[in-house]
């Protein structure tokens, strides 16, 4: 085997990608930073229970694992910067009042999350802490909008969708944990099938209205008419109710800033994680959503702190591959010189103006075209000008 064959679903990113990606970096940390979002940068690895705290099951399949030589503890290489900004705003920060955070780097998963997808995605959001209305549910999901844009990406199809209705069928209901996890599985998984069996089990001990309700849920996603269809057929809990006027309320916001917009009751992405609202962007022909995001109230508890919380992420790898590259920036060549202050000073002035400017080096004057560059440096009237080469 070659010593220079990388592991599966890991690779480099070579210049002209690592400069899309970086300068498109830029953009969005600038972004989020006049929204009043502050950076912050956790570390690469830490100990498990708390990259796990709050997270649900399924962080721990995704996350490597390696024992501390220092205190012989489990560490993890973080999966997911969500939980670790989540520490810092509960125990780092402390603040009382609302917190809008926001980070970009590495994670590492232990397999793809699809067949298209890096095991080292560089990961880019933002979080939205202490506030528990629609208000900050509308400005995260109209950020992540915006970020989309500055990236490049459009036509942006926004999904909708809300963990409350399944919870307050399984609340109101009084199912048991050990059934609402065979149904979140099925559900999950898009198992109609097994759904049915599963309803079917649930006999006499469910209310009718109930079981017609969890057969609804895959067929609950579409337009406006899919809220109608929802009040219509699903049982009239508080929570559900909420929820579906919630989702309305926000949909009539975004509707004119997207594409498209649809709702899917059925969504369950991290329902051990999320809270409430949660929403995926779409783009073009890729079948991956290529930002998620939603409300996770719950996950402060886990740090000693509760905190109403919501946000989103997106890999900036894969949004670098939906957009058209740009050619890499040509660069001035300079010549090498030694104690020329006006060589010196004219170099500075280009690279100040942020101008690329390559020295040659000795015994390279030749090698121009392995430079990336398209004019040169040249003294003419004692003066050094930029001329095309």
């Amino acid at each position: 085997m070659h010593k220079w064959i990388l592991p599966e679903y890991v690779e480099d990113i070579l210049p002209a990608e690592a400069l899309r990606i970086e300068m498109m970096r830029r953009r969005i940390i600038d972004w989020l930073l006049v929204h009043g979002y502050e950076l912050v940068g956790p570390p690469m690895l830490e100990y498990v229970e708390s990259l796990l705290s709050g997270s649900g099951g399924d962080m721990d399949l995704r996350m490597f694992k390696v024992v501390d030589q220092l205190s012989g503890r489990m560490m993890g290489l973080r999966a997911d910067m969500t939980p670790q900004t989540a520490r810092i705003d509960a125990h780092l920060l402390n603040r009382k009042g609302i917190t809008r955070l926001c980070y970009a780097g590495s994670v590492l998963h232990a397999l793809p999350s699809g067949l298209t997808r890096t095991r080292e995605p560089l990961q880019i959001g933002a979080e939205l802490y202490g506030h528990k209305g629609l208000e900050s549910d509308l400005e995260v999901q109209r950020l992540m909008l915006q970020t989309l844009a500055i990236a490049g990406v459009g036509d942006i199809h926004l999904d909708l969708g809300h963990v409350a209705v399944f919870r307050g069928l399984i609340k109101g209901a009084g199912i048991p944990v050990e059934l609402e996890t065979e149904l979140f599985g099925v559900l999950q998984a898009k198992d109609i099938c097994g759904l049915k069996e599963l309803c079917t089990g649930l006999g006499k001990h469910v209310d009718a209205q109930v079981r017609r309700a969890l057969l609804l849920l895959p067929e609950l996603y579409g337009g406006d008419k899919i809220l109608a269809l929802a009040r219509k057929s699903l049982p009239d809990y508080p929570d559900i109710r909420c929820a579906l006027d919630g989702l309305e309320a926000v949909a009539s916001q975004l509707k004119p800033v997207v594409n498209t917009l649809a709702f899917d009751l059925a969504d369950l992405r991290g329902y051990y994680y999320h809270s409430g609202m949660v929403f995926a962007a779409y783009t073009g022909n890729c079948p991956n959503a290529i930002a998620l995001g939603g409300r996770y109230d719950e996950i402060g508890k886990a740090f000693g702190r509760a905190r109403p919380a919501t946000g989103f992420s997106m890999d900036l790898r894969e949004l670098a591959g939906l957009v058209q590259p740009d050619l890499y920036p040509k660069g001035v060549l300079a010549p090498y010189t030694q104690d020329n202050k006006a060589l010196e000073e004219k170099i500075g002035q280009l690279r100040g103006e942020g101008q690329i400017v390559v020295v040659e080096l000795p015994g390279h004057e030749n090698g121009q075209g392995a430079f990336n560059c398209d004019r040169k440096l040249v003294l003419q009237d004692q003066n050094w000008i930029v001329t095309g080469i």
